[in-house]
C-alpha cells in the first residue's frame, strides 16, 4: 500500500498516513504545509458550518481576475466545496494558505492562535467580498452584539455603546470550570474604585461605578474561545485544566436577568455542540486538530489534518483537559431552531 506524509506541527517530525483513512464519512482531510494545522482545523469548522457554505454556495463572484489569489472568500468557497467533494484524497487548499499569506497570515513554520486566524478569516471576508450584502449575512452567523454598561454608583447614571464580538472570549481558572460559570463570569458587572474610577457626565466628575456587557442579541452560530494562553511576567504558559462543555447550551437559562440589555431581541437560546477546536502541547510546541459534527447523521469526526476518523461524545469531552495537554480551545455552537440540525443530542452530565 502506497503511502504519503505531512508535517506534524507537534514536533515529533514527518507522520505517515494511510490513503484509506483521509475520509471517513463524508469527512475529508487536509494536509500539512509548514505548521498549517491551525488553519487545517478552522477549515473543519467552517466545513461544518453548513450555513456559512450555503451562502457562500449561493454567492456569485465576478469573474477571475489578476487580484484572484489575494481574495479570501473566493479561495474559502473553493477549498469549503473541495471539502464537502466526495474523495478520499486529502482536499486542496495549498492555494488558500497561500491566499492567507498574501494577506500577512503567515503559515510556513509559523505557530498561531486559532482564535485569532478565525477572526481575521471573518475580518478579511468582511473585507473583500465583492457583495456587501453577502458580506452582512456572514457577518451576522456570528455576530453577538452587546452594549458596554458603565453606571455610577453615586448617582445611578447609565452610560451605554453598541459594539459587537465575532467569537465569546471567556477566561478559565486553575481548576475545574464548567462553560457555564465561565459565561456567567464574563457577564458579571464589575465594580471600578480607587484609580479605576471614570469620570460620570452626571456628576461632573470622576466616581465610583459598575462596568460590563449586556446582550442585545445572540447569533446562529456562537463561537466560544476559551483563554487557556496566559500572560505573566513577560511570559506566555497554557492552562490545561479543566472546562466542561455540554453538547446542548441554553443561554437564557444559564444567564441571569442583569445580563440582557433592556433592548435584547429575544431569539431562541438553545444551541448545539457541532465543532471544537483542540490544542495539544504548550504555547511554544503545539498541534491543532477538529472535532466536527456530521451533517447528516449527527455522528462525531475527529481530523487530524488528513486523517480523519469517526469519534463519540465520550471521545469529545476528554478534551475537557484536566489529566492531559490536550485540550478544547474554542467551541462552536449552533441555534437549535435550525430546521436542517437533526434529532437533539443528550446534554453532558
Amino acid at each position: 500500500m502506497s503511502r504519503w506524509y505531512s508535517w506534524n506541527m507537534g514536533g515529533s517530525g514527518f507522520k505517515w498516513f494511510d490513503p484509506r483513512y483521509t475520509r471517513y464519512s463524508g469527512i475529508r482531510g487536509l494536509g500539512n504545509y509548514g505548521l498549517s494545522c491551525c488553519v487545517n482545523a478552522l477549515l473543519q469548522s467552517f466545513s461544518a458550518t453548513w450555513e456559512l457554505t450555503n451562502i457562500l454556495d449561493k454567492w456569485e463572484p465576478d469573474r477571475m481576475d489578476h487580484t484572484d489569489s489575494y481574495n479570501v472568500p473566493r479561495q474559502l468557497k473553493r477549498v469549503l466545496r473541495a471539502l464537502q467533494s466526495d474523495q478520499s484524497q486529502p482536499a486542496p487548499h495549498a492555494d488558500f494558505l497561500r491566499c492567507l499569506d498574501k494577506n500577512h497570515i503567515r503559515l510556513v513554520y509559523i505557530q498561531h492562535d486559532a482564535d485569532e486566524v478565525f477572526l481575521a478569516i471573518l475580518n478579511l471576508m468582511d473585507q473583500q467580498m465583492d457583495v456587501k450584502e453577502v458580506a452582512l449575512d456572514i457577518q451576522r452567523l456570528y455576530k453577538i452584539s452587546v452594549e458596554n454598561h458603565l453606571q455610577c454608583l453615586e448617582c445611578g447614571h447609565v452610560q451605554s455603546e453598541a459594539s459587537y464580538l465575532l467569537s465569546l472570549p471567556l477566561h478559565i481558572h486553575e481548576g475545574h470550570n464548567t462553560l457555564e460559570s465561565c459565561m456567567i463570569s464574563f457577564f458579571e458587572l464589575q465594580e471600578l474604585r480607587g484609580s479605576n474610577i471614570c469620570y460620570c457626565a452626571q456628576c461632573a466628575k470622576k466616581t465610583p461605578s459598575k462596568q460590563g456587557l449586556r446582550l442585545l442579541s445572540m447569533p446562529s452560530v456562537l463561537c466560544v474561545h476559551l483563554k487557556r494562553f496566559r500572560h505573566s511576567r513577560g511570559n506566555i504558559t497554557k492552562l490545561n485544566c479543566r472546562v466542561a462543555f455540554p453538547e446542548t447550551l441554553d443561554c437564557l437559562q444559564i444567564l441571569t436577568e442583569e445580563t440582557f440589555s433592556r433592548n435584547y431581541v429575544k431569539t431562541e437560546g438553545r444551541y448545539m455542540l457541532y465543532a471544537v477546536i483542540v490544542h495539544s502541547g504548550t504555547v511554544m510546541f503545539g498541534h491543532y486538530t477538529a472535532y466536527v459534527r456530521h451533517k447528516g447523521d449527527q455522528s462525531w469526526h475527529y481530523a487530524d489534518d488528513s486523517h480523519v476518523k469517526q469519534a463519540s461524545w465520550e471521545e469529545v469531552q476528554r478534551s475537557y483537559g484536566g489529566h492531559s495537554d490536550t485540550t478544547a480551545y474554542m467551541l462552536l455552537y449552533r441555534r437549535s431552531n435550525s430546521e436542517e440540525e437533526g434529532e437533539q443530542p443528550k446534554c453532558s452530565g
